[in-house]
């Protein structure tokens, strides 16, 4: 059974298109069968951090009745699949977005998971994408605007049965002035499923058009985006053992 999920934050900046890149690619190394689409018709980024502008066919087209769904499927880093938005002023006018929601109909039971990268806020296309998926994974940074912005997205997507599956703290630095987790965890009212810290090595990524996994898959970025596809696809995360010193030794 295909899992759809939206990702969304309540504003922009918070990195969510480079986590739902890289989450994608991580899936797909896995073996999962994974598509993303990126419905921020307006504003797409998703195909530029994947390295992946300029396809013939995009969702714009699909929404434009134009062309079929699978006409827009392509095969990015990794393995992962990818429906670009596309970046046409022209074909944008001629999109129907409300066809999102048939678009996510037709790959039912023809992958394992669609993940949807809704534009930031609350527009007519967040609320369909929120609509059309069936679970809802917040990208927050750990400040106060993001994570009381975030709530009016998790709002939004209570009413229309979309449940919550967790929340992504992104960009966290350790700075002393960021909210607590559990704080975080209590206004959101969900789990946090990972933690996301700020890393140069993905700027550098987005930059040269690469997911941060593949450039730079030692980087603490890389790590952590690895352990929320686990955790994602179900993969039991191992625990850290302990380093023994010279105590543990003598306890023994």
């Amino acid at each position: 059974m295909t899992r759809v999920i939206a990702v969304a934050s309540g504003k922009g900046g918070t990195g969510k298109t480079v986590i739902t890149a890289n989450l994608g690619v991580c899936l797909a190394e896995m073996g999962k069968d994974v598509i993303l689409i990126d419905i921020d018709l307006a504003m797409a980024n998703l195909e530029i951090v994947l390295g992946m502008e300029g396809m013939p066919t995009t969702l714009q087209d699909v929404l434009a009745g134009e062309a079929k769904v699978e006409d827009a499927i392509y095969t990015g880093p990794g393995g992962v699949k990818v429906i670009p938005a596309g970046l046409s002023f022209d074909r944008l006018k001629s999109a129907d977005p409300d066809l999102i929601k048939d678009v996510v109909a037709q790959l039912l039971d023809k992958t394992e998971f669609v993940f949807l990268d809704c534009p930031s806020g609350l527009s007519r296309i967040s609320l369909v994408g929120l609509e059309s998926a069936e679970e809802l994974m917040l990208v927050v940074n750990p400040d106060i605007s993001s994570v009381t912005d975030a709530l009016k997205t998790k709002i939004v997507a209570e009413k229309l049965k979309t449940k919550l599956l967790g929340i992504v703290i992104n960009r966290w630095t350790k700075s002393g002035f960021e909210m607590d987790r559990k704080e975080i965890e209590r206004v959101l009212g969900g789990e946090i499923l990972a933690v996301i810290p700020e890393d140069p090595e993905v700027k550098k990524s987005v930059s040269f058009g690469q997911p941060v996994v593949l450039r730079s898959p030692e980087c603490p970025a890389s790590k952590a985006i690895r352990e929320l596809a686990k955790k994602i696809a179900g993969i039991e995360v191992e625990k850290k053992e302990k380093k023994k010193g010279i105590f543990g030794f003598l306890r023994r």
